[in-house]
């Protein structure tokens, strides 16, 4: 799949020198893409940090803008990274930073999450561990001074994300929250260290949780009594992030419309194959009757960790002998359980050089030791391949073509997830959800995700319920997704309160599949018999990441 060797371009050097910047205002992107030179440092989330962020990007935009693209990977390194470019400049405009406070993808979680990352196998390592360490708490105090520079203007998150994130907070703050649990690794793992530098991990790492203490007290004491009751952000943000999480434009009506329609339809597939399953059973009765079935039950995160890794090797190999041309570099997929708690699984794509391969992270709440595959073969098949590995790896892989920014960052959730969800039907269609079981567990993810398209366009806007008894509520919203998912209460709490603070994120993985799935289809239109679904695979992830007009420009032309 990957493309021959091309001569850098001057484009190619602009976006290369924007990777440098991205790296050099957050290290956190180093880190995410295999570039340790910053591995001692953390982001400036002052406003003065923000403002300089501001300045690279105006600079960076007038570098592309005056560029001649030499051809059309060029044209599609301006277009995408133009238009990224441009939405960080209105996001600035429309203050969003000021109120960056979400439970899952803000800077209190961002802090936390890169040491995942980290290496941990040397002298060296720990010790820029210990460095970032001590950074923390200056983080810390620059996001807490951009927050204040917010309620200052009344440019505040909602007060429900307020709370949970304090509570995240107060959990790392713990004495045997991350941070310390994170610096005792160092006296278990491969080789001595020593005992200074453990007697500095253990003072970073308690200056670290004492930060982060410092931020619950702050959230809940000076900017909870001032934050918003209302959840939803209204028309005009929403459409910003919805073009940010797509790439793309939609009618946001229309879309929701739309929503309420695809629910309909996963539940009446839901019930076809629960008849299946248990003749005359609702889809309730059908999971309860799985639920009940010991041969599909893992138990304890070891059980989890083994299954996934497996089914993970199976699903490479063998789709990589029939379906897809894999590069030896993405056949390595490490299944992970997250040392959170926090609820959610997710993906973290291999490091430029591949030393870090590509990983799948399960974050587990506290209290749930049993799975369930039939729930969660399709989200293997979504994190790993044919999903988020083979497409964001293969990008990685394609350095012949594409410039680092295309391979490591370019891209949004719509294309990213789209794609994951894309591949869950195209799994079925190849056979691998033959057993009615993993089919509805497969539908039981789909009908979330319509259901969240309902949910977070209908939230956020301020739309009247499907069953019209008056607009939405963070409320409903939670008594809607409890009626449409079959998850552990953990679960689907922290998945409402995600919708709510991360507007226009959720739906952009059923609304990402739609587009793909019409691409496809337009693209079979187009070509009639000389259609080949393996070589429309082979085009599109050759682009790597990119918004979906961007890839609907690519491939209609």
């Amino acid at each position: 799949m990957a493309s021959s060797e091309r001569t850098p371009s001057d484009v190619d050097r602009i976006a290369e020198g924007w990777v440098d910047t991205l790296v050099e205002l957050n290290p956190a992107v180093g880190t995410y893409i295999g570039r340790p030179t910053a591995d001692d440092r953390l982001a400036d989330y002052s406003p003065d940090g923000h403002a300089r962020s501001i300045e690279a990007t105006r600079a960076a935009l007038e570098a592309l803008r005056a560029a001649e693209p030499a051809d059309d990977v060029d044209r599609i390194t301006v277009a995408d990274l133009g238009s990224e470019l441009d939405l960080t400049l209105e996001s600035h405009d429309a203050k969003l930073h000021l109120r960056d406070l979400n439970v899952i993808a803000s800077p209190a979680q961002e802090i936390r999450e890169v040491f995942d990352l980290m290496p941990t196998e040397s002298r060296d390592d720990w010790e820029r561990i210990a460095a970032r360490l001590d950074a923390v708490p200056g983080a810390i105090d620059g996001y807490v001074a951009t927050l204040r520079a917010g309620g200052a203007e009344g440019v505040v998150p909602a007060v429900r994300q307020v709370r949970e994130v304090a509570a995240q907070a107060h959990r790392i703050a713990k004495a045997d929250g991350f941070f310390a649990t994170f610096a005792e690794q160092a006296k278990t793992g491969e080789g001595e260290l020593p005992e200074s530098l453990h007697r500095e991990l253990e003072r970073a790492a308690s200056g670290a949780a004492a930060a982060y203490g410092e931020l619950a007290e702050f959230l809940e004491r000076e900017l909870q009594p001032i934050a918003g009751e209302r959840d939803g952000v209204g028309r005009e943000i929403y459409a910003l992030q919805s073009r940010r999480f797509l790439g793309a434009v939609i009618d946001l009506d229309e879309t929701y419309e739309w929503g309420i329609e695809e629910l309909a339809r996963m539940v009446a597939e839901q019930e076809a194959i629960a008849d299946e399953i248990l003749p005359g059973a609702s889809v309730a009765e059908a999971i309860a009757h799985l639920d009940g079935d010991p041969s599909r039950k893992l138990h304890g995160t070891d059980a989890l960790q083994r299954w996934m890794q497996e089914t993970s090797d199976r699903a490479v190999a063998e789709l990589g002998a029939t379906q897809f041309d894999i590069p030896a570099e993405i056949r390595t997929l490490e299944c992970m359980i997250a040392p959170t708690q926090e609820g959610g699984i997710y993906y973290t794509g291999p490091s430029d050089d591949f030393t870090r391969p590509g990983r799948m992270w399960w974050s587990v709440p506290e209290g749930v030791t049993e799975f369930d595959t039939w729930r969660e073969l399709t989200t293997v098949y979504h994190e790993g391949v044919p999903g988020h590995h083979l497409q964001i790896g293969q990008a990685v892989v394609n350095r012949g073509k594409l410039n680092t920014w295309r391979r490591q960052l370019a891209g949004t959730s719509g294309h990213a997830e789209g794609w994951a969800l894309y591949a869950e039907r195209l799994m079925e269609g190849l056979g691998y959800l033959d057993d009615p079981a993993d089919r509805l567990g497969m539908l039981d993810g789909q009908r979330m995700r319509a259901a969240r398209v309902v949910l977070d366009i209908g939230v956020h806007l301020g739309k009247q319920r499907p069953d019209g008894k008056g607009p939405w509520t963070g409320e409903y919203a939670l008594e809607f997704l409890s009626q449409n998912v079959n998850m552990n209460e953990g679960f689907v709490r922290f998945e409402v309160n995600r919708y709510l603070g991360w507007p226009g994120q959720a739906p952009s993985y059923k609304v990402g599949q739609r587009i793909w799935e019409q691409l496809r289809d337009e693209v079979a239109r187009r070509e009639g018999d000389r259609f080949d679904i393996r070589e429309f695979h082979r085009r599109a992830l050759d682009l790597g990441g990119v918004g979906l007009d961007t890839l609907r420009g690519a491939l209609l032309g």
